[in-house]
């Protein structure tokens, strides 16, 4: 019997894995293997090419160096589920710490052998590996994920590299926030303080905001292996959007509603949640990031439900606001309606060739004509008093994707999210107090009409309510 197992590397037997290689099921393997589970992640030859658009951009005989994300502490003893920094995954796809990747213009001596790149990582370690996983080690980072070169991160100091001899450096952001590992030679603490020794002494030749625009330049425009990974991630928001439409009652807690979506992720696939769920009901609807979620529902509450799925790296966020009752009052309907109008119409502004910001001055334009005539502002400048936000960001690796904020672009993701915020105390007629509403959908740019990605959550008043009256399987 063969097993199909994706990405896999037995250093021990000398089999050099590979994406979709068939290897003997996994009894007959030995304990260094590293098994990648996952069928459908970023390949190879994606971070390549997403390597030779960098260095088509950099300067003749230059260098441009990545750092991997620190490790961040909880409490004690106890760290956070590791996070990758997604410039370094989107260059390398490795997901590990400990890590410094150096790319080179043009092929570049590296201890007598020519390589592209070099990246310094964690050798494979038996007995780490017992507690935290198995890594690739270096020959894994070659063999599976193309890397030119890999060296044991604990020999960066001495790799004969002298960044004089480049015309040009680019280093990318170094944490501030990087703790030292006791008795490790070569974390990520040591590969950053060797690394600014360096830097230190080329600093007329570093030209890093090239870097960071080059970066925004490419992770803003998705290419086609990205655009599946952030729709699935997009499709699993929605599903949980619609779950919560269906089991949301006055009877819930905001924590209760927080783990249905949450659930719903997991249940699906999903790494993690993008970004703390924002789950804020009544007074909370109020709050932009409310993340607490401990406070009981009630029956006239709207839930203020912004939420997105991580897949494979890639966030969606998509925000829906709900009434716990399954039916809008007067008040809530009025001040959804206004929002849903806004929003379309800045949508409708999402096209290839505007400016970044014209939809939120689209969206914006609404919300100020609408509110002055329900009499609760006066003139457009008290606007944002209760829409103190931007309606758009870029959508990808990062919820607040990295990007340049210039012309929209055929296959670039953005959001699109108006809102009207009223908390109590508010100069206006009482019977809107506590209304917040954000709706937000993530849209992609095409060289035609904008696409909605995540329009298979419900947003209209009326789809809204009609699924709220559909049971969920939570409510058995």
């Amino acid at each position: 019997m063969i097993q199909k197992i994706f990405c896999v590397v037995c250093f021990s037997l000398g089999i050099a894995g590979h994406y979709g290689q068939e290897i003997p099921e996994q009894k007959e393997l030995k304990s260094d293997v590293i098994t990648i589970y996952d069928q459908d992640l970023l390949t190879a030859s994606f971070h390549s090419e997403r390597r030779q658009e960098l260095r088509k951009r950099m300067a003749p005989n230059s260098v441009a160096i990545f750092l991997a994300n620190p490790i961040r502490n909880r409490s004690n003893d106890i760290n956070f589920e590791y996070h990758q920094d997604p410039n370094f995954y989107y260059f390398t796809g490795l997901n590990e710490p400990h890590a410094l990747i150096m790319i080179f213009k043009s092929p570049t001596k590296i201890d007598d052998e020519v390589v592209d790149e070099v990246v310094f990582m964690q050798e494979k370690d038996p007995e780490t590996e017992v507690w935290d996983g198995k890594r690739y080690g270096t020959s894994g980072a070659q063999m599976i994920l193309g890397l030119d070169m890999a060296k044991e991160n604990q020999t960066f100091h001495k790799t004969k590299i002298d960044l004089n001899d480049f015309n040009v450096v680019y280093a990318g952001k170094i944490h501030k926030d990087i703790r030292d590992v006791p008795f490790k030679n070569g974390d990520l603490y040591d590969l950053s303080a060797k690394l600014m020794v360096k830097l230190d002494k080329v600093k007329g030749k570093q030209r890093n905001n090239e870097l960071t625009m080059w970066c925004a330049e490419l992770r803003e425009k998705k290419t086609k292996e990205e655009m599946v990974l952030l729709e699935k991630a997009i499709s699993i928001t929605c599903d949980a959007q619609k779950e919560i439409m269906r089991a949301l009652n006055p009877e819930m807690k905001e924590y209760q509603a927080e783990a249905l979506v949450e659930f719903v992720f997991k249940n699906s696939g999903a790494e993690y949640p993008g970004f703390p769920s924002i789950l804020g009901s009544g007074e909370n609807s109020c709050i932009l990031h409310y993340t607490s979620s401990r406070k009981p529902m009630m029956k006239n509450d709207l839930l203020v439900c912004d939420i997105g799925a991580e897949y494979h790296g890639y966030t969606a966020d998509v925000t829906r606001t709900l009434p716990a009752s399954g039916k809008f009052s007067y008040e809530q309907e009025t001040i959804y309606k206004i929002v849903l109008e806004a929003q379309q119409a800045g949508i409708d502004a999402c096209l290839d060739g505007n400016n970044f910001w014209d939809p939120n001055i689209a969206a914006t334009t609404v919300l100020s004509q609408r509110m002055k005539e329900l009499g609760i502002i006066k003139n457009s400048s008290e606007l944002r008093r209760y829409f103190m936000h931007g309606t758009s960001h870029y959508l990808g690796l990062d919820v607040h994707d990295v990007g340049r904020y210039g012309k929209l672009e055929d296959k670039q993701v953005i959001t699109v999210e108006p809102g009207i915020y009223i908390p109590a105390g508010s100069p206006c007629d009482r019977k809107w107090w506590n209304i917040g509403v954000r709706i937000e959908d993530d849209i992609l740019i095409t060289p035609g009409k904008p696409v909605n990605l995540s329009e298979c959550a419900p947003r209209t008043v009326e789809d809204i309510e009609a699924l709220m009256l559909e049971k969920s399987k939570f409510n058995n």
